[in-house]
């Protein structure tokens, strides 16, 4: 990339940022002390931390102060240590949770269903369920990741997505959970109240009665893959065998892109990787200033 291409792109991030403040971010970090105009602002530590993740693809928190020691210095010459940018990192952990779902709802693409919605979630691993979690108690715990078939300790990224065809489907909504916390009970919690959807999830969601209840009072449907029931005679299943096989086939044909949105979040923001984050504050920054460095492509 040409070096005057990277620094106008640089500032147009840095200028997106102040935009957002403006609009209200300010509030979300907003200091009462005599030293409430640092000579670096939370701006500038922002465009550094989102321009370097996304661009040079470094995700340590070390590595990005390093990069831009050795080569924006000249753009910030207050950076300071590393200690003093981590801390102040840090404390804009509620103002880049606004920030990514600013960015998110933004630049809604003009494809997107309103009427399909894809359901799934991920792990956002902080240590292996072999270990005792002691990072941010307060929004962790142990879970279990069927596709990986292991336990771990962390949280759980949730993610409402409108269906686009042939493209991987877009966020209309992304929640992190503790680990533990089941996708169908998040479901019933946050996003049951939609009117005139279809749903399509995996078979954690099936549950056909509270799906009844559903599409009675809001018109909306949930299609998964065919689940098994327990104590059904074979012959009975292999009566309906070829039947289900289909559905399930198509259903699961429809789902699939929202797991390449995951894949696309690992490879752009390495998000699922929790294990250096420290502290509750650490683990928010990681979450949602990831999730922002990812969808950060938007802007161009």
């Amino acid at each position: 990339m040409n070096p005057n291409d990277k620094h106008s792109k640089l500032v147009k991030i840095y200028c997106y940022v102040c935009e957002k403040f403006e609009e209200g971010l300010w509030f979300e970090c907003e200091r009462f002390s005599n030293n409430k105009e640092p000579k670096l602002s939370d701006e500038e530590i922002l465009a550094i931390y989102l321009y370097v993740m996304y661009y040079q693809e470094y995700f340590k928190i070390k590595q990005i102060h390093r990069f831009a020691m050795d080569y924006l210095l000249d753009w910030f010459p207050n950076l300071g240590t590393y200690q003093a940018f981590n801390n102040r990192l840090n404390r804009l952990s509620g103002v880049l949770d606004k920030l990514s779902g600013a960015i998110i709802k933004e630049f809604h693409p003009q494809d997107c269903s309103k009427s399909q919605s894809l359901l799934d979630s991920m792990p956002i691993i902080t240590c292996s369920g072999k270990r005792a979690g002691k990072v941010a108690r307060e929004i962790t715990d142990k879970g279990y990741c069927s596709t990986k078939s292991m336990y771990y300790y962390g949280m759980k990224l949730h993610a409402l997505g409108f269906r686009r065809q042939g493209k991987m489907p877009y966020p209309e909504e992304i929640m992190f959970t503790p680990a533990s916390v089941n996708d169908l009970s998040l479901f019933k919690e946050q996003w049951s109240t939609m009117e005139n959807r279809i749903f399509i999830g995996d078979k954690i969601y099936n549950n056909k009665e509270f799906f009844e209840g559903i599409e009675d009072h809001y018109n909306s449907h949930m299609l998964t893959p065919v689940k098994g029931v327990k104590g059904m005679p074979q012959s009975l299943k292999n009566f309906d065998r070829a039947a289900n096989d289909l559905y399930s086939r198509a259903v699961s044909k429809v789902r699939q892109p929202i797991e390449s949105l995951f894949n696309w979040l690992i490879e752009k923001s390495d998000i699922q990787d929790a294990h250096r984050a420290r502290s509750t504050k650490g683990l928010t920054v990681h979450a949602y200033g990831r999730l922002a460095a990812a969808f950060i492509t938007l802007i161009f």
